[in-house]
């Protein structure tokens, strides 16, 4: 175990171009780790190669199922250090990802505590039962048991960086997989060497965790690797298709969890102030780069003109600028590409059609909080994922033309929909394509101890997170014992 301990987490070796496979090497390939806000550079990051990947993966082949091996309590122990040298460090771990990430520091605050959950709610997955006994005839023996799947590839994003990347590595690396991790290369401090260094610290075997940011190159290796089981990715819908494919391929098990154009329904008899203020979280929470982040407000055409003057007031009033001054709700985009992308679709939504009540123009990297209304099921922002803080309101008159606008689209991950008739709600809500459903709350949630997942093109229909980590992270095998062979007839 390493000595830092009472020092800073992450310390200048730490940050200086280096890769880790349980110890920290030089990388040959070395990119600029950059504050989105200000431009100022942070430290540097190792890009691992795909011979790097391979390295890594057939080491934690090799160590794996000595790690499958250890007692539970230890394994146990392990992920609950892990957390707890996260709660001595969350203040600097926050610190990273508002600088690193764009965050608020709410929001990187919020994460850093999630990230605590996950790595608590892993330590307990070690003394589960792990299997069943099966009815079998008289004399037999029949049960099925959870093992683990070998080595898993992650691949994790940048906007929620830090929990994207421990909800699937914590509960893999719980039931006695080893883990390569591939965070995105602009957050890959916050969102993994921050994750190397918990585990470090807390004890684990060297070898069973590798974190190597880096480009597409690396993810192929990953996804091809013959010592890598499976894959866990999460990003863009375009990306996880790719990945998809060459995890089938390969005959990999792959999770994909991925973008999403999800809606958020507001009925007639909604408490309005309400219904603004969790259209709000929804839409604009980490400037809209989320996957679950709203991308379609519906709201019914009798209350339409008031909610959406409600929402513009208060679009217009939410501050924006340097996340490191702790005076904003919103902070900067991840790069100029993004910022570029959600312009481009405004501009095409007013050419389309749609009002601008609020915002629509950014400066550098800081999105003004944009509310578009009267945007038709035609226009460019109804069907696109903008991953920006924009409000795309569209009107409707009945229920079943609020569930006709939210199923047209190939995305199935959040809904929310707010009403005082929890019955009625329900009732629209059960004939929604989506993953997750919210009844009077936002389209932005998760609270680790629930299976996380969306259909169509917001996933392949696997869930991750609570129940179903366990499906996820290990593979069924079925034994029978008896006495004695049976002397078969033929």
């Amino acid at each position: 175990m390493s000595s830092d301990i009472g020092k800073t987490l992450l310390q200048e070796r730490h940050i200086g171009g280096v890769l880790f496979d349980g110890g920290w090497r030089a990388a040959a390939n070395v990119v600029d780790a950059v504050e989105p806000a200000t431009g100022a550079k942070l430290g540097r990051v190792g890009m691992a190669s795909p011979a790097a990947v391979a390295e890594a993966a057939a080491r934690a082949r090799l160590v794996q199922p000595a790690w499958a091996a250890t007692a539970y309590e230890r394994r146990a122990e392990i992920l609950r250090k892990a957390a707890q040298v996260a709660e001595e460090h969350r203040a600097e771990i926050a610190g990273w990802m508002v600088r690193e990430s764009g965050s608020v520091p709410a929001k990187a605050e919020f994460e850093v505590a999630l990230t605590i959950k996950a790595l608590y709610e892993a330590a307990a997955m070690p003394s589960q039962a792990a299997g069943a006994v099966l009815p079998s005839q008289p004399g037999r023996l029949s049960f099925a048991k959870r093992r683990p799947i070998g080595v898993v590839g992650v691949i994790s994003p940048f906007n929620f960086p830090l929990y994207l990347a421990m909800r699937a590595v914590a509960p893999a690396i719980a039931v006695g997989n080893a883990v390569v991790l591939k965070p995105d290369p602009r957050t890959a401090l916050c969102g993994g060497h921050v994750i190397a260094r918990l585990f470090e610290e807390a004890g684990l075997p060297e070898g069973v965790l590798a974190v190597l940011p880096g480009d597409g190159a690396a993810g192929t290796a990953l996804t091809e690797d013959r010592n890598i089981g499976m894959i866990q990715f999460t990003g863009s819908t375009a990306a996880g298709r790719r990945v998809g494919e060459a995890a089938g391929r390969n005959l990999k098990k792959v999770s994909l969890e991925l973008g999403g154009k999800n809606s958020f329904i507001v009925l007639d008899d909604a408490d309005l102030d309400l219904a603004v203020r969790n259209a709000v979280w929804s839409v604009y929470l980490h400037q809209g780069q989320i996957c679950m982040s709203a991308g379609r407000v519906l709201v019914q055409s009798g209350i339409a003109e008031k909610f959406t003057t409600m929402l513009a007031d208060h679009a217009g009033r939410l501050p924006v600028g340097d996340p490191a001054s702790g005076q904003v709700a919103l902070g900067p985009l991840i790069n100029r590409a993004q910022a570029d992308h959600a312009l481009g679709i405004v501009r095409a939504a007013v050419a389309g059609g749609a009002k601008l009540e609020a915002g629509g123009s950014s400066d550098g990297l800081f999105f003004q909080p944009t509310v578009l209304a009267g945007v038709s099921s035609g226009n460019p922002a109804f069907a696109e994922e903008i991953f920006a803080p924009v409000a795309v309101v569209t009107t409707f008159d009945t229920d079943e033309e609020a569930v006709a606008l939210a199923n047209d689209t190939d995305y199935g991950l959040s809904a929310a929909i707010v009403s005082r008739n929890v019955g009625r709600a329900l009732a629209l809500g059960e004939r929604l394509n989506v993953g997750l459903l919210h009844i009077n709350d936002a389209t932005v949630n998760d609270e680790v101890v629930n299976p996380f997942g969306g259909v169509g093109a917001s996933g392949n229909g696997t869930s991750i997170g609570g129940p179903a980590n366990w499906e996820e992270f290990t593979q069924w095998q079925w034994v029978t014992i008896r006495a004695e062979p049976p002397a078969y007839p033929l």
